[in-house]
């Protein structure tokens, strides 16, 4: 502290020259910095190359930090203190790269996961649990290079943790139990993204994201649900994924009795055949089918037509589809849809009152 006080009261010279050397450093190195990020930026709207997609994202914050580590070691280098304070600040320095190394590979780390990742075959999905995972791997390798430059011993500090891993593990039992149950979710590609699920508690939606603690779905009126993930390792799912997306729709048909079951059946089939061919989302293979099922009913005949379509969303459609057309086609063909009707006979009682009795026949006052 005494050779710089006496540097700044008596050649203090020495002081502004350093500090103009800063500054022209930090300006250069700053406005290379943005060069470099322009050029990025160019890249990728010309080419929408990923790869500079991936460098922007990741060299945004390192390059500013690295301008300025460069330029303390400039102004470092053309000041006259003493070495002792010359080896602090190289210290610091290199404390600085290691850091902003580690979070440029982390930031790489997870971008080439969320780029790439889905096209490695048998890989782990892309989830926030596994960029996560990938990011802490990269931090804690830096922080074992960090620790080792600054001479400090890893083997006491990892014995430590090892000791003291067993009380954290009893004091965060539901964390680490939602963390290990979304990594078995993961890995066991029985629920991937993008899947429309159905839980036995009755929760379904598309799968968005499996994060560390919870796995995100989204409704079909487009809310979110937020499942921890032990509870959905443990859930009984029902995927309308797998074993692929097509998925069966039915619709029954009650037709009149009098009407020949043969001719309503072919009816039937040429409207599922037409719509199938028609209407989108609806597949034709396999083949619509009609049945004469569930049969025999109140004065009709009952028929269920099938058919598929491309995924769960889209039975609705279908179903608004077939039906449309059915009502259509049953009214130029002349065939009838029954409706449910009764014929209720009232009867007085002996008990009846004068008033009830002076009614017409078949009217019956109700009191209050």
């Amino acid at each position: 502290m005494e050779a710089i006080r006496r540097l700044l009261f008596h050649d203090p010279i020495e002081v502004f020259f350093p500090l103009v050397v800063f500054a022209v450093t930090l300006a250069a190195g700053y406005a290379a910095a943005r060069l470099v990020r322009r050029l990025l930026g160019s890249w990728t709207e010309r080419t929408h190359s990923r790869p500079a997609l991936i460098l922007s994202e990741s060299l945004r914050t390192p390059m500013v930090m690295w301008a300025l580590m460069l330029a303390l070691h400039a102004a470092i280098q053309s000041s006259d203190l003493p070495p002792r304070y010359q080896n602090w600040g190289a210290r610091i320095l290199l404390v600085l790269l290691i850091l902003s190394l580690t979070v440029m590979f982390a930031r790489l780390a997870g971008n080439l996961i969320h780029y790439y990742g889905g096209q490695i075959p048998s890989a782990l999905p892309v989830t926030t649990l596994t960029r996560n995972l990938a990011q802490l791997a990269v931090v804690i390798l830096g922080v074992l290079v960090l620790l080792n430059q600054l001479g400090i011993p890893i083997t006491p500090i990892l014995t430590a943790l090892g000791v003291g891993g067993l009380a954290v593990a009893l004091a965060l039992q539901d964390t680490l139990s939602n963390l290990f149950s979304g990594f078995y979710v993961a890995i066991a590609g029985q629920v991937r993204l993008g899947d429309y699920i159905k839980l036995n508690t009755g929760e379904e939606g598309y799968v968005t994201d499996i994060g560390w603690r919870s796995t995100t779905i989204r409704a079909l009126a487009n809310n979110l649900i937020i499942v921890p993930n032990n509870k959905l390792a443990q859930a009984i799912v029902t995927n309308y994924y797998l074993p692929d997306k097509r998925i069966s729709v039915s619709v029954q048909v009650a037709a009149s009795s009098d009407c020949d079951p043969e001719r309503v059946e072919r009816v039937l089939l040429d409207v599922a055949c037409t719509a199938v061919a028609e209407a989108p989302n609806m597949l034709a293979e396999p083949a619509p089918s009609v049945m004469f099922e569930p049969g025999f009913g109140d004065s009709a005949f009952a028929f269920t037509v099938n058919c598929q379509v491309a995924e769960f969303s889209n039975q609705g459609q279908a179903r608004h589809e077939l039906r449309k057309r059915i009502y259509r086609r049953f009214r130029e063909e002349g065939i009838t849809m029954p409706y449910q009707s009764q014929t209720v006979y009232v009867r007085p009682s002996p008990e009846a009152t004068p008033a009830a009795e002076s009614l017409e026949p078949g009217v019956r006052s109700v009191g209050s």
